[in-house]
């Protein structure tokens, strides 16, 4: 399955929710987790608290291990990977876990944020007659994309997106920035272990999709070029004063980056960690642990934003549940986008100098939050 959001190769990462307000790290019973990449990498990891060891297995690119962590006072992980390639990690135990990478990616030497949620028995039942807006995370072609998927009760999939970097270009004759497309989720595989579905690539590449979340509103496909996380979409476009609060985050994040040849990218990537606060009014302040602000506004609805919804050409579903802000400077122009699940939340930026024009360098970031 090629679930194509955008004119590119991809699939990326989801927030889940959680009813507590802070990570519990005392359950005596081993927790397991799928997960994926933002470089396009499939995990499963289990983690023991007892002897407070984590062990993954990576689908993609045949690399496991077995290592130790101990908890920080602010409840993240600190991991004693001897390969050196997780190198930090945040759970909500039997719910989710962000992990920050090194060494991903069919080379192993690839920055990426790692989003697991629990390991459970789905079905295609699980996601038939489902739709969720979705957040994409690569580590090339500008980061990002937003957008929504629809799928019937037969499995047929629809999706509509928005992909700051097609606007980035676009400005200057290269390609859109809205972006539809279609797929058949009945074609995917169940696992023997019952809680994934698999899908050859239809590329002919001997690369696989793989699909997993939850009964309870979580989606994710990935495949070799990242993730899509997708969020059951809201009863209402109207932002929910219970979800302010302050977020605990993990981010991966690529400065002064431009695209070359074969969708090539370059820049600076970095993996941290941020606090992001949200006010009940629907501000959001995102500040990384060095305290500098990477983001701040208020948030608005996608479907009552001009220039991302109601006109032809634009995004084809509302959203409801998807959030964004843009951000304005004298030389820049920021897109931050947001959407929340009870306690998390998920988070995307791309930015550049304005006016937008292909070829010039841009930034972006991503992530998770939970409170």
């Amino acid at each position: 399955m090629r679930i194509r959001l955008i004119p590119l190769c991809f699939a990326t990462i989801l927030v889940v929710s959680c009813n507590s307000t802070s990570p519990v790290t005392s359950s005596p019973s081993s927790r397991s987790y799928h997960g994926s990449a933002s470089v396009g990498d499939f995990l499963s990891i289990t983690v023991d608290p007892s002897a407070q060891t984590i062990t993954y297995q990576d689908a993609s690119n045949g690399e496991s291990g077995t290592i130790s962590y101990t908890v920080n006072s602010n409840g993240t992980y600190t991991l004693n990977d001897p390969s050196g390639n997780l190198i930090s990690a945040y759970e909500v135990p039997n719910y989710a876990m962000l992990i920050q990478a090194a060494k991903a990616g069919p080379s192993l030497d690839t920055l990426a944020l790692v989003t697991a949620v629990e390991s459970t028995q789905i079905s295609l039942s699980t996601f038939e007659g489902q739709a969720y807006n979705h957040m994409q995370f690569r580590t090339s072609s500008g980061g990002v994309s937003i957008g929504s998927v629809s799928i019937t009760a037969q499995g047929a999939a629809t999706t509509s997106s928005y992909w700051p970097y097609g606007a980035l270009s676009a400005s200057n004759g290269g390609q859109s920035a809205f972006n539809s497309s279609s797929f058949d989720l009945s074609q995917a595989q169940l696992d023997s272990s019952g809680t994934f579905l698999k899908m050859a690539d239809p590329g002919g590449s001997g690369n696989y999709d793989y699909i997993f979340g939850t009964a309870n509103g979580v989606f994710a496909v990935d495949n070799p070029n990242g993730t899509i996380f997708g969020l059951q979409k809201a009863a209402s476009k109207n932002f929910d004063a219970s979800f302010a609060g302050t977020y605990t985050a993990m981010y991966y994040q690529k400065i002064n980056a431009s695209t070359g040849n074969n969708n090539t990218e370059t820049g600076t990537p970095s993996l941290g960690s941020a606090s992001i606060v949200v006010s009940s009014s629907g501000q959001i302040t995102i500040t990384d642990s060095s305290g500098n602000q990477m983001a701040q506004g208020t948030l608005s609805a996608v479907a009552d934003t001009s220039y991302l919804y109601g006109t032809a050409g634009e995004l084809q579903d509302p959203c409801w549940g998807l959030f964004t802000v843009r951000i304005t400077t004298g030389s820049s122009q920021q897109d931050v986008f947001v959407s929340f699940l009870n306690s998390s939340m998920l988070f995307s930026s791309f930015s550049a100098n304005v006016p937008w024009s292909q070829g010039g360098t841009y930034n972006y970031f991503y992530g998770v939050g939970l409170k």
